[in-house]
């Protein structure tokens, strides 16, 4: 933080691009929750005024949704997909009981019940070692504030009528609440809290407007009309700069926007690196609405399409027929590009009333019952899993992705669950893929990697997911503002680790790609494709300027500086000799 130029603040960018307007400071009023026992005689009262606050949100909602048609894009599909989604919580849900419980148990007050049993539900998903998953708690949190609202009756805050070029600040943003701001008058937004993952960024960056959160000393430090700066790429936020400072951001966004124009003209051209070597380049998607803005980027196919969350905020699991309707969407749009469709990557400590059976939590979620080992355990969870896949193949081309993979013997028991699938499914006259998709494992377990080469044997590709490979290899957890700071993929030990498993699908002549952060990150380009890595999959936003990078780069040259860089046991020498590299470019 520094008064220099203006106050500093350090956020997480979630969307880029340059913002420069007056801040309009979005009051948080947060409501004071009142908590008392009600008697006996006022149980079925208190129960029906709950259910007149959840019919009232419902109406809310489908209110929204008819806002949300007149939206462009995928902001539009993002937001209509959120509120099914919020809609489905208030019919019948974990939360709905769980509250009529505790008004009737407990004898709480309506109020008292939703906050408790929201808090108790959202604690459940946040503290996982997962940032992914853990984003989804916000949707039943932005649900509770709802009811919330209608049972004390307080009204919404209005972000209509805003001055052109408006900078948002506040301490938090809904989806919702995103969605539905306009981009011809919000210039872009600042939240306290938030985090890299949730959907909210996911909407800015379909309204194409440049965001920060989790800028924590934010609130307190700027009042409505201060001049603010939004960077969204680096996560730095401005307060009330001096005209030197602007001047330079005003420059920056200037390049910004050329740069945006340069690189959206790349996106029928293929990643070819100037002495001919062809890079695929995927999208990591987790929604259908994000395959539109992914093909508009120029990737190529789907390198990850996460399943879980069509498990998650639900009292029961997704049968084959519902999963196989959501994948068939996916790969019909894709109209035969590649879709790499990621089995269940969720603990039993996300799932365990859709489980159906109580299953304990562990002591280290990230390291227990998860992922394929909770998938082998519930045999029915993978084989509807696999029949929706094999059935979603029919459609268009598929491959089937298993994370944390350790052993030979899981990737031998999907392969046969997946041919007895397969057996059943064209017994009974169902169209599946035919081959049957191949089979690949994610390499994100420090055992994976140093065991790639027997592993090789048994499955048809590679998929390095570098985030978990380096918070395992370095123990460090990203969550944990103690130690983040350790957490470098350029350490030696994970960069080793991937060219140990690239070299190991070399010999075994499958492919191997890279699907974590690193992909999407132009800077490291030089060191994965060195290493012998052919395919990287990323955000979609991410692919026009690894693109770019490819097509500088000549493959042989960063050969070389790969193998020096690889002598090197000191990480900061790892970086220095990358960045050096990167500049000759």
């Amino acid at each position: 933080m520094s008064r220099r130029g203006g106050l500093e603040l350090a956020g997480l960018g979630i969307a880029p691009g340059i913002a420069i307007g007056p801040a309009y400071v979005v009051e948080s009023g947060a409501l004071e929750v009142p908590v008392h026992e009600i008697g006996k005689d006022q149980v079925a009262a208190e129960i029906d005024r709950f259910h007149e606050a959840v019919a009232r949100g419902r109406d809310q909602l489908a209110v929204l949704s008819q806002k949300a048609r007149t939206l462009h894009g995928s902001a539009a599909e993002e937001l209509e997909y959120l509120l099914v989604a919020h809609s489905r919580m208030l019919e019948g849900s974990r939360l709905v009981r769980g509250v009529e419980e505790r008004v009737r148990d407990q004898r709480l007050n309506a109020e008292a019940a939703v906050s408790q049993e929201v808090g108790d539900i959202v604690r459940a998903f946040s503290d996982m070692n997962d940032s992914y998953l853990a984003e989804r708690s916000k949707d039943v949190r932005d649900v509770g504030k709802r009811l919330l609202h209608n049972l004390m009756a307080a009204p919404y805050r209005a972000l209509t009528d805003l001055a052109p070029g408006t900078v948002v600040v506040a301490d938090e943003l809904t989806p919702a609440d995103t969605a539905l701001l306009d981009p011809r008058r919000v210039a872009g937004f600042v939240t306290a809290s938030g985090g890299a993952q949730d959907h909210t960024g996911i909407l800015a960056r379909s309204l194409g407007l440049p965001a920060v959160v989790a800028a924590g000393e934010l609130l307190g430090n700027v009042t409505s009309g201060d001049r603010v700066i939004v960077d969204g790429g680096t996560g730095t936020v401005v307060i009330n700069p001096d005209a030197g400072v602007e001047g330079v951001y005003e420059r920056r966004r200037g390049e910004l926007r050329l740069q945006a124009r340069k690189l959206r003209h790349l996106r029928d051209v293929p990643a070819v690196s100037r002495d001919q070597v062809r890079i695929g380049l995927l999208a990591n998607v987790e929604l259908a609405n994000e395959i539109d803005p992914a093909l508009d980027h120029g990737a190529e196919g789907i390198g990850l399409f996460r399943t879980e969350y069509l498990f998650l905020n639900r009292d029961t699991i997704p049968d084959e027929d519902e999963q196989y309707v959501h994948l068939a969407n996916v790969v019909e749009r894709m109209a035969g590009r590649i879709v790499t469709i990621r089995t269940l990557d969720a603990g039993n400590d996300k799932l365990p009333y859709s489980l159906g059976e109580p299953v304990g939590a562990g002591a280290n979620p990230a390291m227990g019952l998860r992922a394929i080992r909770l998938s082998l355990k519930f045999g029915n969870l993978l084989e509807d899993q696999l029949a929706a896949i094999l059935r979603a193949g029919a459609h268009g081309r598929v491959r089937i992705l298993l994370p944390m993979i350790s052993t030979i013997s899981e990737v031998r028991q999907v392969r046969k669950v997946r041919d007895r699938v397969a057996e059943r499914l064209v017994r009974a006259g169902v169209a599946i893929a035919d081959p049957l998709p191949p089979v690949g494992i994610m390499i994100e377990i420090p055992g994976a990697a140093l065991a790639a080469d027997s592993l090789a044997g048994e499955s048809d590709f590679f998929s390095i997911g570098t985030n978990d490979l380096t918070m395992y290899t370095l123990a460090i957890d990203r969550g944990d503002d103690q130690v983040a700071h350790l957490y470098n993929p350029l350490h030696p030990a994970v960069l080793r680790l991937i060219q140990f498993t690239t070299a190991a699908a070399a010999r075994a002549g499958i492919g191997v790609n890279v699907c974590g952060e690193m992909a999407g990150d132009e800077r490291m380009t030089a060191i994965l494709v060195g290493l012998g890595i052919r395919e990287l999959s990323m955000a979609s936003s991410g692919v026009p300027r690894v693109k770019q990078r490819i097509r500088n780069l000549d493959i042989t040259e960063a050969v070389r500086r790969t193998e020096a860089i690889m002598e090197q046991n000191d990480a900061g020498m790892v970086a220095s000799l990358l960045d050096d590299f990167n500049a000759l470019a």
